[in-house]
């Protein structure tokens, strides 16, 4: 089996500069990733039938990111939300580029890394192919202290599982939590909503969220809850729950605590469309898995393909720490400290049943 990376341009974005697109195939899967924030723009896997289909949800903005620039794409410094203008570190408060009203900042400000350029070097021979994207973050970006100098991996093998690794070093005491965004809709993208797929989350507790959807703090138990997919159950009653955590995310919008020891390679989620029979398989050594219904897609932005993308259309299953956990003292620690590396490992493992 020869996998092999190939580099084409993308397009050219609003500043003039030029997005590449670089494609990881092995034959029977296809990976398209943007270097304009590291954006997913197409996973191609095979279905019971054998046929292709596109699995994550396309925009028509992808070379500039537009409205959503965290749309499939690499979300730094922090992904996932900050209470109160920001965080202190050592006694220092850090004031973050955020919501003047709320004090909330999300995905590290509204000039995230998602919208970032990121070098690429691509690489294929024997039974692996992917890109090494690079970025250097300056002290001070988006308010963050600490230079920062993050690299992430994307690898494809022949057994169709594709591969996220990230390291990352500062210069300063910072706080980050990168992670992918992808919205995953296993019927292919704008088939239909993801109210009839199945999933199956490997995790008991959950970080419940206030009135601001930011963590209270208290991590409770799913049981009795929507949130308790511990045994595999189709999404759609979950989203039209009248549960109080459930109403005020409009939907599925929370942070899962995985199961077992963070720092472990388990698995997280398994997610399966029955029409197509395609299974996607989750694991990751982060914490926590954000759980994503789309809520805010309403109809105002295109796909790709021309259709209009709402909400339901599909899943983002983020493998990440917890959000607000610079001012959570109780959640897993995303403190950064010079001479030490930050790693991380996701892998998207794809098979059919």
């Amino acid at each position: 089996m020869t996998i092999t990376a190939r580099t084409a341009v993308f397009g050219t974005n609003p500043a003039g500069e030029r997005v590449d697109a670089i494609t990881l195939d092995n034959g029977t899967m296809r990976v398209v990733i943007l270097t304009r924030g590291g954006v997913l723009a197409d996973i191609s896997v095979p279905g019971r039938d054998g046929q292709l289909a596109n699995v994550v949800l396309t925009r028509g903005d992808f070379v500039d990111g537009g409205g959503d620039p965290s749309f499939n794409a690499l979300v730094g410094r922090y992904g996932g939300r900050i209470s109160g203008g920001g965080f202190t570190i050592d006694g220092a408060f850090h004031a973050l580029a955020g919501d003047p009203e709320t004090g909330i900042t999300l995905h590290g400000g509204g000039d995230g890394w998602g919208r970032r350029l990121w070098a690429a070097d691509p690489f294929d021979g024997g039974d692996r192919a992917g890109v090494v994207l690079r970025l250097h973050s300056p002290d001070g970006d988006n308010g963050f202290p600490g230079a920062v100098d993050v690299t992430v991996t994307w690898t494809l093998d022949g057994a169709n599982r594709l591969q996220l690794d990230w390291e990352a070093r500062t210069t300063r005491p910072t706080h980050i939590n990168l992670l992918s965004h992808p919205y995953f809709n296993l019927a292919g993208a704008g088939a239909a909503t993801i109210d009839g797929h199945v999933l199956q989350l490997l995790a008991s507790h959950f970080t419940a969220l206030d009135d601001a959807m930011i963590p209270t703090g208290a991590i409770e138990p799913v049981a009795g809850t929507p949130l308790d997919f511990r045994s595999p159950c189709a999404i759609g009653p979950a989203l039209r729950s009248d549960h109080p955590q459930i109403r005020l995310a409009r939907g599925l919008d929370h942070n899962l605590v995985v199961d077992g020891a963070g720092g472990q390679l388990r698995a997280a989620a398994i997610l399966i469309d029955p029409a197509s029979g395609r299974r996607l398989t989750i694991t990751t050594t982060e914490p926590g898995l954000q759980v994503y219904s789309g809520n805010f897609l309403d109809g105002s932005d295109a796909s790709g393909g021309g259709t209009l993308l709402r909400q339901g259309d599909g899943l983002s299953l983020e493998t990440q720490h917890f959000p607000d956990s610079p001012n959570q003292p109780g959640f897993p620690s995303t403190l950064l400290c010079p001479g030490e590396t930050r790693r991380s490992t996701s892998i998207y493992a794809f098979d059919v049943v």
